[in-house]
């Protein structure tokens, strides 16, 4: 999947305004904490999240996709009519019909032309869509596609702080849960475009992606639950991860020190410490948000790289790895020469 005709013609991300602390939860969760006699703090010292991001009120997946969608829109500087594809790519939607981007295309007035779906891949939709849209553009078939994500993890967390405060809960079950509390919410959205019509953007060069899907049971989740097995999805998600990061060296022409940025999605502290360690990326390439932000899912990915050019830390011809791996397990790992 590589691509010569596809920009990056604009790109937002949303945070949501509610601030929900680890010590908050950990002080909630107390009475089973003593009563299971758990001492390790499991959220602040090994995943290294201190916080993440709520949405005040009711906000569906939809309201949130809309609020980016509209912010990349105005930052490409195109009608919404212009644009020939919406894919959401959000592990939280609406309802199971229709699709969250009806809803999404509806609120943002996309003509009838517009093509319209949904791209659900856990964590790594977002990485996905991208690619879908990209080929489309490459094909000539269309000039613009909106590519959105809006995360809402508030009904996870309500219900699994219910059920880990239930005087029967067991160990197990409360370490089985616990990575929902990592959870944070958040939306982003990207532009691309057909390059000529977006002189001097970012390119996207397209990547490549790997797929390990006997390991589909180490994380499953629905709207108000996730399970998940960490140490296992952390030994075999690496396994996969390095397998597709030697594929990239092949296909993308990757030398570790010649990249610029490392857009890493954002799990944990040790997920992170992981790939540093594993491809001998230096830290000072990739910046992290989920010690304040959680993970975000398949917005994780758009969401540091709309910060990166937020704070003025991408250069003109920088070239940036975006590397993305969610439950199933999946893996994807991308270029965009900025």
């Amino acid at each position: 999947m590589l691509f010569q005709h596809v920009a990056i013609a604009g790109l937002a991300h949303v945070d949501a305004p509610r601030r929900l602390t680890s010590d908050e939860i950990n002080a909630r969760l107390k009475p089973t904490l003593d009563r299971l006699k758990i001492k390790v703090d499991v959220l602040q010292d090994i995943a290294g999240v201190h916080a993440r991001r709520l949405w005040d009120g009711e906000v569906q997946a939809s309201d949130a996709a809309t609020l980016a969608g509209v912010k990349a829109l105005a930052d490409a500087g195109i009608e919404p009519s212009r644009v020939g594809l919406l894919v959401n790519t959000s592990v939280s939607r609406d309802f199971l019909e229709p699709s969250t981007a009806s809803i999404v295309s509806g609120n943002l007035g996309l003509g009838d032309e517009c093509q319209n779906f949904d791209v659900a891949n856990a964590c790594l939709a977002f990485l996905n869509g991208m690619d879908i849209a990209s080929r489309m553009i490459e094909r000539g078939e269309i000039d613009y596609a909106l590519v959105v994500d809006g995360e809402t993890a508030n009904l996870a967390y309500d219900k699994t702080m219910e059920r880990l405060l239930s005087p029967d809960v067991t160990e197990e079950q409360f370490r089985n849960e616990l990575a929902t509390l990592t959870l944070g919410c958040g939306a982003a959205a990207m532009v691309l475009a057909r390059a000529e019509l977006a002189p001097g953007a970012p390119r996207y060069r397209g990547g490549v992606t790997r797929a390990a899907t006997e390991w589909n049971a180490l994380c499953r989740g629905n709207l108000d639950r996730m399970v998940t097995d960490t140490r296992m999805l952390l030994i075999e998600g690496m396994k996969l991860a390095q397998k597709t990061f030697n594929a990239a060296k092949i296909a993308l022409g990757w030398v570790v020190e010649e990249m610029d940025e490392f857009v890493i999605h954002q799990v944990s502290k040790a997920h992170t410490a992981a790939f540093i360690k594993a491809f001998g990326i230096d830290p000072k390439k990739v910046m992290t948000i989920f010690g304040e932000h959680g993970n975000i899912g398949p917005a994780s990915v758009p969401i540091v790289l709309s910060k990166l050019r937020e704070m003025g830390r991408l250069k003109k011809g920088d070239r940036v790895a975006l590397l993305g791996i969610g439950s199933g397990l999946n893996c994807s790992m991308a270029e965009v020469v900025w």
